[in-house]
């Protein structure tokens, strides 16, 4: 089966932008601009990553300015408004993600928390970099050429292999062609080759007909 599993480790930022508790507003927002970030963990005593300043958190402060009557579900925000130093505007705790966790594991953690990026922390909470979406995207750079080989390698050779079967890979989706008499091999191929990481799509031709997997 496909052996493609890169790590937080292998696509994270290693030197990370980072904060203390007594950072001003704005500083942050001077360094979100120069440093072309969404984000920055605010750190306490040797490293340990205690929150993230967001630019949602930075916000309310826009949003609020006017002295207006403020909505119960707003109450959070309008809190945040006031607030001039890191540790009253930071999300805590922080959404973290560590190093030895798959890329698909760190996209996981993104959608659910609805966050762009991710503290990378050790056993102990230290901070070790940070990955972004934009990071966990790389996976999608990978040539068709590698991709081929490691579907003829990796899967082709070990789920089908004797099935008189052809692909071919452009722009990182896979079309698979060919006779296949053991028609229960579809799903478990389309599953398989969808693991490999970089392929965007995979599409099954069988009898004439292409078909999406």
């Amino acid at each position: 089966m496909p052996a493609s599993q890169s790590t937080v480790s292998d696509l994270m930022t290693h030197t990370a932008i980072a904060i203390g508790r007594e950072a001003s507003y704005k500083e942050i927002v001077e360094l979100l601009h120069e440093w072309k970030v969404s984000a920055v963990p605010v750190l306490e005593g040797e490293g340990r990553v205690v929150g993230v300043v967001s630019e949602a958190d930075l916000l309310p402060k826009e949003e609020f300015r006017r002295e207006e009557p403020v909505l119960p579900d707003q109450l959070d925000e309008a809190s945040k408004a006031g607030a001039v130093l890191a540790e009253d505007l930071m999300s805590s705790p922080a959404v973290t993600v560590h190093a030895d966790a798959t890329a698909a594991e760190a996209a996981r953690i993104m959608a659910r928390k609805g966050v762009k990026r991710l503290p990378v922390v050790n056993e102990v909470g230290m901070l070790e970099g940070v990955v972004s979406r934009s990071d966990l995207l790389k996976v999608f750079l990978r040539p068709d050429e590698e991709l081929e080989e490691e579907i003829r390698q990796a899967v082709l050779a070990e789920l089908a292999p004797g099935a008189r079967l052809d692909f071919f890979v452009q722009d990182g989706v896979v079309v698979l062609r060919g006779p296949l008499r053991d028609r229960a091999l579809v799903p478990l191929l389309a599953r398989a080759i969808r693991s490999v990481e970089g392929v965007v799509d995979v599409r099954m031709e069988f009898d004439g007909a292409v078909s999406p997997a």
